[in-house]
């Protein structure tokens, strides 16, 4: 999907990319920072992102010509301090680092120990979970057992790089063909973390892993719980991470392991109010009854109209709560953007259902006005 990002908001531009010459220019005193700066703002503006960061790997590989064991030094001593290690969280990198890591995949596979001691750098300057994974793919034995170290070093962006480089559905990742169990042990030590920006990786890990193999990762939870390696609230959010993808979906037993009765005792009525319109909102309040104090976890449903006459369903968080005295009363306005690129809608029948403890236990039809 391209990137149509104005000039001051680009993730490459001229300055990045002049900043990036810099640093290069410092290390080694051949390198031509001008010619390098002109040659990637050539085309760069009409990449998308992934294409920018091939194309500036490339153009980094024609000023610095070799293979890794000659480039490396190079590299290594362009890079500037590892990011700042004080924090905790949010401190994803410098994005011009990206595709030094593309470098290091074009010159480095036939080199993995080396390839590895560099990415361990760099991805202390910006995270490098997608070019690890060629090398995971090529020399997975090599690659785990150093993810084995990396679980203890010092810097968190080298723990969390052992969990995101090793997803299974890494958002533009490359696919990686090992098992998705064998970083199981590895997400065994780094759940534990003390940092959120680790333990966030490691629970979208496990996410990813539910799409396949739901009860796998509920066994997993259920040990973590046991070991009590975490503290408690930090793997209670961990926990409720992990699982979004089936609560979503109703899966009982991320339900039960929530805290929520799938087969609780509870009715539901939904009414909308006045009409819904594209560019406005749909407006809804959601009436609940059952017993006592009960804890629920709500949801709606809408299912929208699509073109050629098929559905689409789009499951919405609405509340987390408990019963008072047998109810709960909620209400939603739910904007119905109209000049959405990613989706669409299309006026026409709608139906709208509220999912309680992952039941479906209520739902009306609406008709979606232009």
């Amino acid at each position: 999907m391209a990137e149509n990002f104005s000039l001051k908001d680009q993730l490459f531009n001229v300055e990045k990319t002049r900043y990036l010459a810099e640093l290069f220019a410092g290390a080694d005193p051949s390198f031509d920072p001008q010619m390098f700066e002109q040659q990637v703002m050539s085309r760069l503006l009409d990449l998308e992102l992934k294409e920018r960061m091939a194309w500036i790997a490339e153009c980094l590989q024609q000023a610095v010509p070799g293979d890794l064991p000659e480039i490396a030094p190079v590299l290594l001593r362009a890079l500037p301090p590892p990011l700042d290690p004080t924090r905790t969280d949010d401190d994803f990198g410098d994005f011009i680092f990206a595709p030094l890591g593309d470098w290091v995949v074009n010159v480095g596979l036939d080199h993995p120990e080396l390839a590895l001691d560099v990415l361990e750098e760099l991805t202390q300057r910006f995270s490098m979970e997608w070019a690890i994974r060629p090398f995971l793919n090529q020399h997975p034995d090599q690659v785990l057992a150093r993810m084995g170290l990396w679980c203890g070093h010092s810097s968190y962006h080298v723990r969390r790089l052992v969990s995101e480089g090793t997803r299974p559905r890494l958002p533009w990742g490359q696919a990686v063909g090992i098992n998705m169990t064998d970083p199981l042990p590895l997400l065994d030590r780094l759940h534990g973390d003390t940092t959120r920006y680790v333990t966030r990786s490691v629970a979208n890990h496990l996410n990813d892993i539910t799409k396949k193999d739901p009860e796998l990762v509920l066994d997993r939870l259920q040990v973590w719980t046991s070991t009590k390696q975490q503290e408690q609230d930090e793997l209670r959010w961990m926990t409720s991470h992990t699982l979004r993808g089936l609560v979503k979906s109703g899966h009982p037993g991320a339900m039960k392991m929530l805290g929520y009765d799938p087969d609780a005792k509870v009715t539901a009525d939904v009414q909308v109010n006045g009409d819904a319109r594209i560019g406005e909102a749909l407006d809804f309040e959601v009436t609940l009854n059952g017993v006592g104090e009960q804890p629920v976890l709500v949801d709606y449903i809408i299912h929208f109209q699509r073109p050629g006459g098929k559905t689409s369903a789009k499951v919405h968080k609405l509340k987390q709560a408990a019963l008072r005295d047998g109810a709960l009363k909620l209400s939603k306005k739910h904007k119905l953007k109209g000049n959405a690129t990613t989706f669409k809608l299309v006026p026409g029948a709608h139906r709208l259902e509220i999912q309680v403890n992952g039941q479906v236990r209520a739902g009306i039809d609406f008709d979606l006005l232009e």
